[in-house]
């Protein structure tokens, strides 16, 4: 659990058991002052499972995480949060939950990693297992870390917090392949081990398909492919061709 709510409160929800539906859109519009960039989108994330969200730079991949986190409002469609529609803000789900990593690195960078690590929910023990890597680390400040081990402290912090829900968007912006391989890594094992649901928006189709369950491709602001991992990474082709169509006009 990401925190702790009181068993009286209507808002206190359930652990979430593999395989149980823990985000869900039906039909879901969104956009900016009224004009939608996604159009009537079908979406599952189960408890356990990693997802990959693919597509071409203004497909409509960030709007999509950004109306799923919260941050934006809807135009159409139902955002289902472990079974029923949730129109609270980003704050509200992050205490029941939901963690969102956005393409900017979410570090405070006049504070040292450890410290950093400590503003996390969840303990630095459990931080350290995820992304063992940051040990060494510890007593320098976040600010002289490489983009890397920038993007491997947000990560870890999250991942100690056990959400039930993790959102991340382009979290290999900037990184090499290696970096990008380890923070999937920890994310499908946290996956494994703590039933976390997680929604992944990525350039790199094949590092990600190799840690999925399932995939959606975005083209233009509609879903044009989606299948189980195992049947996506056969079809990387035909996907990174949505890439070339990139966005509208």
């Amino acid at each position: 659990m990401t925190a702790k709510t009181d068993a009286a409160d209507e808002n206190a929800v359930l652990p979430a058991r593999a395989g149980e539906t823990v985000l869900e859109a039906r039909k879901l519009s969104a956009g900016y002052g009224g004009v939608p960039v996604t159009h009537e989108l079908d979406l599952r994330v189960g408890a356990g499972e990693v997802v990959a969200l693919l597509g071409a730079n203004g497909a409509g991949k960030s709007t999509t995480l950004l109306t799923l986190a919260g941050v934006l409002g809807g135009l159409g469609g139902e955002v289902f949060w472990l079974g029923r529609t949730d129109p609270a803000p980003l704050h509200l789900r992050s205490r029941l939950g939901l963690a969102f990593i956005p393409e900017t690195r979410s570090i405070i960078a006049e504070l040292s990693a450890e410290d950093n690590l400590r503003l996390g929910r969840g303990p630095v023990d459990l931080a350290l297992e995820y992304v063992p890597e940051l040990k060494k680390l510890l007593k320098r400040r976040a600010g002289l870390l490489s983009g890397g081990e920038q993007q491997m402290l947000t990560l870890a912090r999250v991942l100690a917090a056990r959400p039930k829900v993790l959102l991340a968007d382009e979290m290999s912006l900037g990184l090499a392949p290696l970096i990008v391989e380890r923070l999937l890594a920890a994310i499908r094992r946290a996956a494994d081990e703590e039933a976390i649901g997680a929604l992944i928006v990525e350039q790199q189709v094949r590092n990600v398909l190799a840690v999925s369950d399932h995939a959606y491709v975005l083209r233009r602001g509609r879903l044009v492919m989606s299948g189980p991992a195992g049947e996506m990474r056969t079809r990387t082709d035909e996907i990174e061709s949505h890439y070339l169509a990139g966005p509208p006009a």
